[in-house]
């Protein structure tokens, strides 16, 4: 099974170095590490450890996974992780197992389902989740616990999605569209660790409140318009 592994990526010299050395060498096929104008020698790192890195200079979280993906070589699964080794990449055969197995086309690492290391996540990030998780189950049918970064997809799923979104909207927006359009989407407990380095979004309140508003007010809209199009089903 062809894998390939895009990390986002925004001034983590602190931790890219850990994050590739734990990749399981025997199962990922390729690395993809996805720069958005880091200031601190990311990419330099990444490249002699051996991944292939591409700039985008445009911001998004979204948009860096969508550049991954465009580029990656004919993978059958595409798997995402972050790059600040809050996740531990060493538990990427979590992942892939329910889809190597014919039981998941989408899996999510659930950080709320596994062990979290003492101060990982911050209770106003965890109740963000939960609340997340709880409006999509109500809205979807889908059971989940947690919107975790670290996940994985066979590749003619994510081409079938067509994904657009270019923020960190873009992690749900695989979750609603793949659950609407009747694909198997499986959660899986993965560890969580304290980030190396300073959170981009949820490192404080302020930031993880408007994070969780864009995220709802995407679950919603995106409820609303399956609605008046009708769902789509998988072939």
């Amino acid at each position: 099974m062809r894998v390939s592994v895009i990390i986002p990526t925004y001034n983590e010299a602190q931790s890219i170095g850990r994050v590739l050395a734990d990749l399981p060498a025997d199962i990922v096929t390729e690395v993809l590490v996805v720069d958005s104008n880091s200031t601190d020698g990311t990419p330099e790192i990444a490249s002699k450890m051996g991944a292939r890195v591409l700039r985008e200079p445009r911001r998004g979280y979204g948009r860096a996974c969508l550049t991954g993906i465009a580029n990656a070589n004919a993978p059958e699964v595409v798997v995402f992780l972050d790059g600040d080794y809050s996740d531990r990449p060493d538990e990427l055969p979590l992942l892939l197992a329910p889809i190597s197995e014919g039981r998941a086309d989408i899996t999510i690492g659930s950080r709320l389902q596994g062990r979290r290391s003492a101060g990982a996540m911050p209770a106003h990030h965890a109740f963000g989740n939960r609340l997340a998780a709880g409006l999509i189950k109500v809205l979807y049918g889908l059971q989940i616990s947690d919107l975790g970064p670290f996940r994985a997809a066979r590749a003619d799923v994510l081409r079938a999605l067509a994904l657009e979104e270019t923020t960190y909207g873009w992690a749900v927006e695989m979750i609603l569209k793949g659950a609407r359009a009747g694909y198997r989407v499986v959660e899986v407990p993965v560890s969580y660790h304290p980030r190396i380095g300073k959170s981009k979004i949820s490192g404080t309140l302020k930031g993880t409140v408007g994070a969780a508003w864009f995220i709802l007010s995407l679950i919603v809209r995106y409820y609303f318009r399956r609605r008046r199009a009708g769902t789509p089903r998988p072939a």
